[in-house]
């Protein structure tokens, strides 16, 4: 069997991506991967642990599963021409880099303020 054709099981994925299954099947339920059966067993494609290391990718990058499975779906159906891929990609990561650096900006400004008001304590303090 090539690495193509390979099978794998909910448990082994779970294991190499360090999740649980309950999280594989979670995914599943949103569209994000689709095993086959064997008996009772979920069994799944190379394809599949693909479209599961692309998700969390996605999910480290602080991507919605909604941007995941549009990004995720269109991985599929590129074949050879990924260039619609990877510009939807760019896009989807120039939003979250802009939403990442307004939230940064956010988080200074507080953290600014936290300062100021730690010296009108101390001051006070001192003043006692």
């Amino acid at each position: 069997m090539d690495g193509g054709s390979r099978l794998f099981t909910i448990t082994e994925l779970a294991a190499e991506f360090d999740i649980t299954p309950r999280a594989i099947r979670f995914y599943e339920d949103m569209g994000l991967l689709s095993p086959a059966r064997e008996g009772r067993n979920r069994v799944y494609t190379h394809r599949d642990r693909t479209r599961l290391k692309l998700t969390l990718r996605g999910k480290r990058l602080g991507l919605s599963l909604q941007e995941i499975k549009q990004l995720v779906d269109m991985y599929d159906a590129a074949g050879a021409d990924t260039a619609p891929q990877l510009k939807a990609f760019l896009e989807v990561l120039a939003q979250h880099r802009r939403q990442l650096e307004q939230q940064l900006e956010d988080i200074e400004v507080t953290l600014e303020e936290i300062s100021q008001h730690e010296e009108r304590c101390r001051a006070l303090l001192a003043q006692r």
